[in-house]
């Protein structure tokens, strides 16, 4: 029989809202993943176009890749198995098919593993787990995995906390790039945040042989994204 999850805890779940907020200093505003490069091509340039591109990025790139990481990463933290962090950590810097794009995990990776050494200053363990963490190449995924396993949470909320965050990041750089209204935004991220939850029951699902990264068209824009003339975002 499946034992019941525990309960979340007032406490747990607003520090899942705290790691979810785009106040966090991580810099997560600053990025479209391409979306601003699909706005400049064309592919972007309506309300129903920019929901159907966002949709389409939650299940097919972040469900399948960075969050399916995020939810073999959280027990490994709660274990100390620095072996299989490693050897994600590595799989989700190897899925980076453009410099910005690596870039993005890299300096939010380092931005929330200084908010980390903040936040658990008086926490030995917590800051021996950071610590080692800052020693390598990190990545957003591996230092969100870290924050989320601190919290208490279970995996499942840790990753519906991480996909709306994600979510609101990106409405945000639809609504500055397409560009569209406060209402259009509200009616994307609705539409996302009921999408949310059977993406984070994909990520879930899936074992190492499954996790993929494949996004061709996001790679390609991506890349040209480091050549555009005018650019509001860093990726």
């Amino acid at each position: 029989m499946n034992t019941p999850a525990p309960p979340l805890t007032p406490d747990c779940f607003l520090q899942l809202m705290w790691l979810a907020s785009p106040a966090l200093p991580i810099g997560g505003f600053s990025y479209s993943e391409a979306l601003e490069s699909a706005v400049n091509a064309a592919l972007v340039a309506t309300e129903s176009e920019a929901c159907s591109w966002l949709v389409a990025q939650l299940h097919l790139s972040q469900s399948r890749g960075d969050m399916a990481a995020i939810a073999q990463a959280m027990p490994a933290w709660a274990s100390h198995d620095t072996s299989r962090l490693a050897a994600l950590n590595a799989w989700v810097l190897t899925t980076r098919e453009s410099s910005e794009l690596r870039l993005q995990t890299e300096q939010m990776g380092r931005s929330l593993i200084e908010w980390l050494k903040n936040r658990y200053a008086d926490d030995a363990a917590a800051m021996q787990q950071t610590s080692w963490l800052a020693a390598q190449d990190a990545s957003y995924p591996m230092a969100f995995a870290l924050a989320a396993t601190l919290t208490g949470a279970t995996a499942r909320n840790a990753l519906l906390a991480y996909a709306f965050g994600w979510a609101e990041n990106m409405v945000q750089a639809a609504i500055k790039s397409v560009p569209l209204g406060q209402n259009a935004g509200q009616r994307i991220l609705a539409r996302l945040t009921a999408d949310i939850p059977a993406a984070v029951e994909h990520a879930l699902a899936l074992p190492d042989g499954q996790r993929q990264a494949f996004s061709p068209m996001l790679a390609i824009l991506s890349a040209r994204h480091e050549h555009q003339y005018s650019r509001l975002f860093r990726s």
